[in-house]
């Protein structure tokens, strides 16, 4: 019997039961769609995030105080990298003076507190920065200007505060620069607005935020000398670990660690903390697919529990056929034609389910759920596998009936 009356035997016999054949093909479809959802929700988070950390620069590299040593405190209690002093001024501006691979650096100091102008305040964090964090951060002055050296020389009360900001103490629509706000009882002037950058993939407004010279927020803020941290970028992306190579000699002469000495500060890059999200992020990609694929399994038994259904209920058909010459081989291939056939199709109607999930759940949770190629591949390798490992045994016990048996079975 060949190929092409096999598919015919196997459409007629799916099409003398629809309802019961659309219900076989629930659990594919179920299966298959829920896989290919899963995957691009996935897949989409992680380029979402790839792009919103992309968005701080490649070439951004983040100094921060306190080695393993110094992060684990008495009795072996974390500390937070804000309570540690190992990152000075002089640390600054060596790396300010003799970087070769650095082309701009900035300290990091910052407070939260509140913001209040008039009968107007709001919550937000002030980052005491030098100009150069406009360049690291690839931010803008949309209005006013940026605060100059002088002004960090003399600790000025100046600010730069981003649109959220302005928005919520001025509420009337006057112009924020020229005006004087308070934070924390201590007065600011306002001599720029930051351009606005909005949200950015994980939900965080890029455009709370106060900027101020770092001198005023450590000594009329914080009053301390040392630095919560350094933020810097590298000439270019390519000459990255140079830069943080030099970026760890200077500071280990700076801070007179021995060779045998661990570092008393941390940096990180753009290209680590990608490399990291990405791993976790396919990690948890991996783990929702395969969730999700426990429905696939669950799809096959249906599979199987219906053909065996289909077996007993055809016996005497079966028995006709092998009497008129139809081999075990003929009768195995009709049943597993049929199985397949039921996966494929299940897994074809999923798919199409699965890509239209995927895009309302994208739209849902506010960025682009992506579909990649090899997960549709996937999804129907994993179809037709399905089929055939569920459809075997039912068939395979089809065709091993005997003729005889099966034409007297009623």
């Amino acid at each position: 019997m060949n190929l092409t009356n096999l598919i015919r035997i196997a459409l007629k016999a799916l099409s003398n039961n629809k309802m019961r054949g659309f219900l076989t093909m629930l659990g594919i479809i179920i299966g298959v769609a829920s896989v290919i959802t899963m995957l691009a929700i996935g897949e989409g988070s992680k380029g979402s995030i790839q792009s919103s950390i992309s968005e701080m620069g490649s070439n951004l590299i983040m100094i921060q105080p306190g080695g393993d040593d110094e992060r684990r405190g008495p009795g072996g209690v974390s500390r937070s990298a804000a309570s540690m002093e190992t990152l000075k001024m002089a640390d600054y501006e060596s790396l300010l003076n003799e970087s070769k691979y650095l082309a701009a650096v900035t300290p990091s100091v910052n407070s939260s507190g509140q913001l209040i102008y008039g009968a107007n305040n709001t919550s937000s964090t002030v980052y005491g920065v030098s100009p150069d964090y406009l360049t690291i951060n690839s931010r803008a002055v949309d209005d006013g200007m940026m605060f100059s050296e002088q002004e960090i020389s003399s600790a000025a009360k100046v600010c730069i505060i981003g649109t959220t900001v302005a928005e919520k103490l001025f509420t009337n629509g006057e112009d924020p620069v020229g005006k004087v706000v308070r934070f924390n009882k201590i007065p600011f002037q306002i001599i720029g607005v930051l351009k606005s950058k909005g949200y950015n993939s994980m939900g965080m407004d890029q455009d709370d935020l106060v900027l101020a010279p770092f001198t005023t927020i450590q000594k009329r803020v914080l009053a301390i000398t040392h630095l919560q941290g350094m933020n810097a970028s590298a000439i270019d992306e390519s000459y990255t670990q140079q830069a943080i190579a030099e970026i760890t000699e200077i500071l280990r002469r700076n801070h007179k660690l021995k060779a045998s000495d661990s570092d008393d500060f941390e940096i990180m890059s753009m290209d680590e903390i990608l490399s990291t999200m990405d791993s976790v992020m396919s990690m948890l990609t991996l783990l929702l697919g395969s969730v999700a694929g426990i429905s696939l399994i669950v799809g096959g038994i249906g599979i199987m529990n219906i053909m065996y259904v289909s077996v007993t209920e055809r016996t005497k058909e079966i028995g006709l056929r092998m009497s008129i010459g139809a081999k075990g081989r003929d009768i195995l291939a009709q049943f597993l034609i049929e199985a397949i056939m039921i996966s494929i199709t299940g897994g074809i109607i999923g798919v199409i389910i699965g890509a239209i999930l995927a895009y309302l759940a994208g739209m849902l949770v506010g960025f682009s759920a992506t579909i990649q190629p090899w997960t549709v591949g996937l999804a129907f390798s994993v179809c037709t596998f399905t089929g055939v490992f569920f459809g075997w045994y039912p068939a395979k016990k089809a065709a091993q009936l005997d003729p005889i048996e099966a034409i007297r079975y009623e």
